[in-house]
């Protein structure tokens, strides 16, 4: 069984105890979340296809941690005009983990 979800913008596919990387989420190490924008859900081959979301589907994850990402370098060149920048960041992430998909 798979499903996926809207999380903070950005589209998954998750399973049940799967841990992924999101953006930086609300909330305290070991808290419970839920998220009811699900766009797909396939249980034993049964697809459903939510317009634009799946009606009375919903999955629980919980926060394991806060950390930041690698670091980003962002470089630019213009050549002959003795022109050259670098900039670099690292994104905040949450790492949570699928607790359940429910679908009623």
């Amino acid at each position: 069984m798979y499903a996926v979800v809207e999380i903070a913008g950005q589209q998954f596919k998750v399973q049940n105890g799967q841990e992924i990387f999101v953006h930086r989420l609300e909330g305290e190490e070991g808290a419970s979340l839920s998220f009811d924008k699900v766009l797909l859900v396939e249980n034993e081959g049964n697809v459903s296809v939510g317009v634009p979301v799946v009606n009375g589907a919903e999955i629980s994850a919980t926060i394991l941690s806060h950390l930041r990402g690698d670091k980003v370098l962002v470089f630019k060149k213009k050549r002959r005009k003795s022109y050259q920048k670098c900039n670099g960041h690292r994104q905040y992430l949450t790492k949570i983990k699928i607790e359940e998909i429910k679908v009623k």
